[in-house]
């Protein structure tokens, strides 16, 4: 039997899309996430050495981000897509084997890793794949789904860590972490890539894709443009969301109350993601718009320490997690399929930077301020950010 020309392109679309999902879902399904400060300071670290850990974490990330997107644009991207979860499954097994400071810190390494080498090698793989389908327009919902994947993954592994860790403790949910990490490069192999390049034929170093990828920066203004966008909406909430717990607490509630409004928050930021499909018809104007309402609602729903502030504050995430999708999507438009793994690394270096530098700005702040103050006060950049586009857009609309 022959399929129908219209039949290809969507069960392609299909195998990408649960591919995809399933990748997202099973790459967030880590039952040591909420256990694993706690192994640490069971095994002796000082407050110290465990934040040390997390430091060596970002700083690896720092450091790989965009020369593993380069790479990402100058090898096979679904290759790199199943390495990553194997570097990763690689660290978790060595902190439960031989737990200790120095296997702590292999692992991070190994973590950090991992993480920086699918970084900008999955948007450029699934934005290609949909273009090579004719559906390219298909991207903003198809990767607003994959984020609420992952969302549903955490909430998952969460919800399970509790009852594993009871019957088997930092072994067992080691080896339900190992696994699932083994289970997503498994359904890395999936993917679909027909790209030129995806066996190595073009020649091109990833040191030359690189100094390419950087002159594109350098010598396209809306290029540019659509890679500051980038971090200026992810790094700022993405750093608050570290912090809600704090805000939650000081409404007052019991401390046995604050896991269920921070599951009402992460409602709101998967409804932001389901949301990105028909979002992506609101264009400069709009996405201006959407900021700019996002951060209101951040600061009166914080300041106001109430339930129905965190409320608020939910469907400001919701807000910033749309606007972060719809800002990858307009990067991706504007950027060369041979180096789009590169750029995209280069604004997720961005975004890394930048929320760094707001957990020391939130820090600084929150030495003399309430959590709901400091909030509300780096509600501000994304103001600064609206206005930008909506004076942006009016530039361009001028005669």
């Amino acid at each position: 039997m022959t399929l129908s020309p219209a039949r290809v392109p969507a069960t392609g679309v299909r195998r990408l899309t649960r591919t995809l999902y399933g990748y997202a879902f099973l790459d967030d399904f880590v039952l040591l996430y909420p256990v694993y400060a706690l192994l640490f300071a069971d095994t002796g670290m000082s407050l110290w050495q465990i934040s040390s850990l997390f430091a060596l974490w970002s700083i690896t990330g720092v450091v790989l981000e965009v020369p593993s997107g380069a790479w990402a644009d100058a090898v096979s991207r679904r290759r790199l897509l199943w390495i990553g979860p194997l570097l990763t499954a690689a660290g978790f097994a060595l902190w439960v084997a031989v737990p200790s400071y120095g296997a702590f810190a292999v692992g991070f390494i190994l973590w950090g890793a991992g993480g920086a080498v699918g970084s900008g090698a999955l948007e450029a793989l699934v934005y290609d794949e949909l273009d090579r389908l004719g559906a390219a327009e298909r991207y903003a919902r198809t990767m607003g789904r994959a984020r609420a994947a992952r969302l549903l993954g955490t909430v998952a592994s969460i919800g399970l860590a509790g009852p594993v860790f009871a019957q088997g403790g930092y072994a067992a949910v080691g080896a339900a972490s190992f696994l699932a990490c083994v289970l997503t490069a498994v359904t890395a192999t999936r993917f679909p890539e027909h790209r030129l390049r995806a066996d190595d034929a073009a020649g091109d170093t990833w040191a030359t894709t690189l100094r390419t990828g950087l002159a594109e920066i350098r010598g396209d203004r809306s290029v540019r443009g659509a890679l500051l966008l980038v971090p200026a909406v992810a790094a700022v909430w993405g750093a608050l969301d570290e912090y809600t717990p704090l805000l939650v607490r000081d409404v007052g509630v019991a401390e046995a109350t604050v896991p269920y409004l921070i599951m009402l928050i992460w409602a709101g930021v998967t409804l932001g993601s389901l949301l990105a499909g028909p979002a992506e018809r609101l264009g400069t104007s709009g996405l201006a718009m959407l900021l700019a309402g996002a951060a209101l609602a951040l600061a009166v729903g914080a300041a106001s320490r109430s339930l129905a502030g965190i409320a608020l504050v939910s469907l400001a995430f919701a807000g910033f997690q749309l606007a972060e999708v719809l800002a990858d999507v307009r990067l991706q438009h504007r950027i060369h399929e041979s180096r789009r793994a590169t750029l995209t690394s280069v604004a997720n270096l961005g975004t890394e930077l930048a929320t760094v530098a707001t957990f020391g700005v939130y820090a600084l702040l929150g030495t003399d301020l309430a959590h709901g103050t400091v909030f509300a006060v780096l509600a501000l950049p994304y103001l600064v950010t609206a206005l930008a586009l909506a004076r942006g857009r009016a530039a361009t609309a001028r005669p």
